[in-house]
């Protein structure tokens, strides 16, 4: 059995999203220090909806498709649905993660909540 989804591999060799946002109205930045990864992404928000989000990853293959899946699963979602997104369900979008690599999809999660709360304390909510 391959290490790597078909999934993870698409999103690793092709990632959606990537980039990021001028004046975006959220920005979220988070890392791990034993892999070395970080990740960092960038929302726009009208109306409580996304109507924009790009990441920018160093990392791994793993943490790659992890923010690029995760971006595609929240563009166009309103706010209050983004903030239950769960690592699990990343993970489960890539049609899984090896054991060692669950961290990359946390990571995921962490950083689209964190920019999240950068969007409501900038905007008071």
């Amino acid at each position: 059995m391959p290490l790597y989804s078909a999934k993870v591999m698409d999103h690793f060799r092709n990632p959606r999203n990537v980039g990021s946002i001028e004046n975006a109205d959220g920005v979220g930045e988070v890392g791990n220090a034993v892999c070395g990864d970080i990740m960092k992404i960038y929302l726009k928000i009208d109306d409580d909806i996304i109507t924009d989000v790009k990441f920018e990853t160093f990392g791994c293959g793993s943490a790659i498709a992890s923010s690029s899946m995760a971006t595609e699963m929240i563009k166009g979602k309103p706010v209050s649905e983004v903030l239950q997104l769960t690592n699990k369900a990343v993970t489960e979008a890539l049609d899984g993660l090896p054991a060692h690599k669950l961290h990359c999809s946390v990571l995921a999660e962490e950083a689209i909540k964190a920019a999240i709360e950068d969007y409501q304390a900038k905007h008071k909510q």
